[in-house]
């Protein structure tokens, strides 16, 4: 299997077809493949071997797509870089992997000269913005209008094709390293998991450093579909890219459609091309999937639930089970049935299959799961035992093999012997309608090891006290689950993919403690 077999069939099957639509400019499939073998013989001009790292530290844009491809067919290994980190993170990342050529637009060429000062490895950086690039950054149009395109390498099997960094909620980022064979049958596997409309065309709104957006790509690639591309999210510029571009399908995190549906706009542009959301990345409150299943009646909607080191995609709920019908079966809280190429286990922390029911850790054994950390065999050798990727997230699997996730396993409470889900007590706070989210932790408590603390934001111009949530969730769930202190803030730290970033919550309760459980 190779990444690059979809840009080859595409460009034989349907050369003057769209491939591509950014800002106004449009590119076919033919000229795609001419640009993408002009950047990987750029690449090669600038003395890029075979599983040598590029990196791109840039916005979503066309020119994204062609790096993605580029790099692949001249054999490199692709490292996009997370555009929400500071100066230290990036380098940490370009220096880690020792990434030797970096792609920059117009957002982040100023981070350039100091990106300089702290990498060593960095050899080149091409600058790939609108307008004229500075002295000290090669120009993309140049390098490609002076650059023979080049055949393609057609890496493939077990060679390395991508480095991506985890988003870090628990830590120091690693660099998951996924070869072509996890990335294609990955790909592969996510579309055969669930059902799907047919679609001429996709939208990539969230960012395309991370995983979830990768993949939403290359199975956009699959099925040969145009790639509707915006530099990054805004609920306006989406509902328009749909109305305008006839948008057949897109990827989002809850949180985006959140904002979709709460955008002023929303009832004035045509929707109806809409045939299927993609959503996943977190967990979706149950309110707003019934509100965006009732405001978009015309789009299936699908979940994916994964992880960056299983390339992503794991298990999927198809769109039946969102149905009026469908939600008969009780599923909806399910992250879905594994993929035809995964095989999921619930075991305990000894590694004992566990019972169907029973709530234990999630290990996943798959032809996509990923070679190992980056140069950290301990880490690698701690996630991957015996054949199984041991993802740190508790669930179960009920009697129709069905998988449900609980928590993160470290962000089980446990409260005087009780082990409490913190996800259970977040769906009882969000619940209440003045609630627009929340996050709930453990922290330390002298009498019960653990106390169960609750970080709220309330919808816009709502008041509440904490008794009064403290009351709501009586009402809901047992009393030794409910928060016992509750702060309420203007908003909670989230990642570039809208991830919640508990540790960052949890650091000023921990930060002196001599243990974090």
């Amino acid at each position: 299997m190779y990444l690059t077999q979809a840009l080859h069939k595409a460009a034989r099957e349907k050369p003057m077809a769209i491939a591509s639509v950014f800002q106004g400019r449009r590119t076919t499939f033919a000229e795609l493949i001419t640009r993408v073998a002009k950047l990987a013989g750029a690449l090669q001009a600038l003395d890029v071997k075979p599983g040598d790292r590029v990196g791109m530290l840039a916005l979503n844009s066309d020119r994204y797509l062609e790096y993605l491809y580029g790099s692949f067919w001249a054999g490199a290994v692709i490292n996009p870089v997370n555009t929400r980190w500071n100066l230290l993170e990036i380098a940490y990342s370009l220096n880690d992997c020792q990434t030797q050529v970096l792609l920059v637009d117009g957002t982040f060429k100023h981070l350039i000269p100091p990106l300089r000062q702290h990498c060593p490895c960095l050899r080149s950086v091409i600058y790939c913005g609108d307008g004229e690039p500075t002295a000290d950054l090669l120009d993309y149009e140049a390098l490609l209008n002076n650059t023979q395109p080049i055949a393609d390498a057609l890496r493939c099997g077990k060679d390395l094709a991508a480095v991506l960094y985890t988003g870090g909620t628990t830590g120091t980022p690693k660099g998951v390293m996924l070869s072509h064979n996890a990335l294609v049958s990955n790909a592969l596997s996510a579309l055969a998991a669930a059902p799907r409309p047919l679609i001429d065309t996709t939208l990539h709104v969230a960012p395309l450093f991370h995983v979830g957006a990768l993949a939403a790509v290359l199975q956009g690639a699959l099925r040969g579909a145009t790639h509707i591309i915006l530099s990054q999210f805004d609920s306006t510029a989406v509902l328009r890219a749909i109305a305008e571009e006839g948008v057949n399908e897109t990827f989002l995190v809850p949180t985006m459609i959140q904002r979709i549906l709460d955008d002023p706009a929303f009832t004035e542009y045509d929707l109806s091309s809409l045939r299927n959301i993609i959503y996943g990345a977190a967990p979706m409150d149950p309110a707003l999937l019934h509100r965006a299943l009732h405001a978009l009646p015309g789009s299936e909607f699908m979940q994916i639930y994964g992880m960056t080191e299983l390339g992503p995609v794991t298990a999927a709920l198809p769109a039946y089970y969102h149905t009026f019908e469908g939600q008969k079966l009780h599923k909806l809280k399910a992250a879905g049935r594994p993929a035809p190429n995964c095989e999921v286990r619930i075991v305990d922390p000894e590694g004992n299959e566990l019972p169907k029911g029973r709530s234990g850790e999630v290990v996943v054994r798959s032809s996509s799961v990923m070679l190992g950390y980056w140069n950290k065999p301990e880490e690698t050798a701690q996630a991957l035992r015996d054949g199984w990727m041991h993802t740190g997230d508790g669930g179960y699997l009920d009697e129709d093999g069905f998988l449900y996730i609980v928590d993160r396993i470290k962000d089980m409470i446990v409260s005087g012997g009780e082990n409490i889900y913190s996800n259970e007590v977040e769906n009882a706070i969000l619940s209440h309608p003045d609630v627009r989210m929340c996050a709930v932790i453990g922290i330390p408590d002298e009498q019960w090891g653990e106390s169960v603390h609750a970080v709220i934001v309330l919808q816009e111009g709502k008041h509440l006290d904490s008794e009064h949530i403290k009351q709501h969730c009586k009402s809901l769930i047992a009393g030794y689950k409910c928060p016992r202190s509750i702060e309420f803030r203007e908003e909670l730290p989230l990642s570039a993919a809208g991830k919640l970033l508990k540790y960052v919550l949890r650091e000023p309760f921990w930060g002196t403690q001599t243990r974090r459980i």
